[in-house]
């Protein structure tokens, strides 16, 4: 039977709670805000709001994916949002993986905490020496030792590494295997002997604290035990790419989200800024038309994601792997759209943190980079779709 998603309840939680946090949240470490948080959480526990991603049996609402879909995009309108409800990246897809292929002793030490809430963690796969969009070329390596692995490498961009307790870590186990069966992922704890975490990364001149971070990290000779690898040697690749679908869905409607929140600010301003006595902004036709633009393009956007997450629910990620590309690249130019509208019809307002519009500007130009650049994705989708038409590939030419 399918749970419909409480969205009033989460709508009305953000509203009351979240969004009148939001100037802390830009004026202070993150870390400062724990006592602040932590009752936040607890509150939605109570209100059985808790982890709407996971089963009932974990926890959590037991959401299909497309109504998770709709509740994320309603997180994502405060920039703490997924954090306050427990499903926040990477925190989300690593619950996933432990969950689908985690032995019971990786659930009990990692999952079980982690769902609670008691403890988080980050996702160590980019490398500052890889180009990032080929997701098989990698130098950080795993060596078999008995019965450990030796890891040595260098990562960086691991989103909230600060104060995580673990990082599931992609490392080459065996440079001879076929490209897409190279690597593994092993859970690494982050005191492990040799792991260390260089800096947070500023990202625009903000390098961030606790969650709100990416850090670069250093593995020299870390030591875990075998029995620390998710799935078998070399499955690392698949295990991302699974973890990628619904992934992405998760990050597109929270971009939505984000867009939402966006246009209620702009047409807010534009309503009630004066630009002269009784001269509203709104009254620009310029501001007009990128209000109507940006409604259309925020709805547009919406329902091309619930159309991929409907279609996973029900053939895979596989079978909606061209809808998953083009949600992916297309949501990411809305939002960097959506923003720059309202930044500028807010002015030198919103270059400050008086709104969060300027914080997204900053850390959301990178969902046109992360998780593929934009480019790849529509070069992957156009020649699936000229092959379909009968162009022949490079080897059908070469011959």
């Amino acid at each position: 039977m399918m749970v419909a998603p409480p969205l009033d309840a989460i709508r009305a939680f953000i509203a009351r709670h979240a969004i009148p946090l939001e100037p802390a949240f830009l004026g202070r470490p993150f870390r400062d805000l724990f006592p602040t948080l932590e009752g936040l959480r607890a509150e939605v526990r109570r209100q059985g709001l808790w982890a709407p991603h996971l089963p009932r049996e974990q926890g959590g609402l037991g959401l299909s994916l497309p109504a998770f879909a709709e509740v994320s995009a309603v997180l994502g309108e405060s920039p703490i949002g997924h954090y306050l409800f427990n499903c926040q990246a990477p925190d989300v897809g690593n619950q996933e993986l432990l969950l689908s292929h985690g032995t019971p002793a990786q659930r009990a030490t990692w999952l079980d905490p982690l769902v609670r809430g008691e403890i988080r963690s980050c996702f160590a796969m980019t490398e500052p020496e890889f180009a990032g969009s080929n997701p098989v070329w990698m130098e950080t390596r795993a060596v078999r030792n008995g019965d450990a692995y030796v890891i040595t490498g260098h990562k960086w961009f691991t989103s909230s590494a600060d104060g995580a307790a673990f990082t599931i870590v992609m490392a080459v186990t065996d440079p001879d295997a076929a490209p897409h069966r190279r690597a593994s992922q092993i859970i690494v704890p982050m005191d492990a002997p040799g792991l260390t975490l260089v800096r947070n990364i500023p990202v625009m001149g903000e390098a961030g604290s606790d969650y709100a971070s990416h850090a670069e990290l250093r593995f020299d000779k870390v030591r875990v035990p075998v029995t620390n690898r998710l799935g078998d040697e070399g499955e690392g690749f698949a295990l991302a790419q699974e973890r990628l679908g619904p992934g992405r869905i998760h990050h597109c409607m929270r971009w939505i989200g984000i867009c939402e929140r966006a246009f209620t600010l702009m047409v807010r301003r534009a309503a009630t800024r004066e630009l002269a006595p009784g001269e509203p902004l709104g009254r620009q036709q310029v501001v007009q038309h990128w209000i109507a633009e940006s409604r259309a393009e925020i709805d547009a956007a919406r329902l091309l994601v619930l159309d991929v997450a409907h279609r996973i629910e029900r053939e895979g990620a596989s079978a909606a792997r061209d809808g998953i590309s083009l949600i992916k690249f297309h949501v990411a130019g809305v939002l960097q759209r959506v923003l720059d509208r309202a930044i500028q019809v807010h002015g030198a307002l919103g270059m400050t943190e008086e709104t969060p519009l300027a914080y997204w500007y900053r850390h959301e130009r990178g969902a046109r980079i992360y998780d593929g650049p934009d480019e790849v994705h529509k070069s992957a989708v156009a020649k699936r779709i000229l092959a379909a038409a009968g162009m022949p590939g490079r080897e059908s030419k070469a011959r």
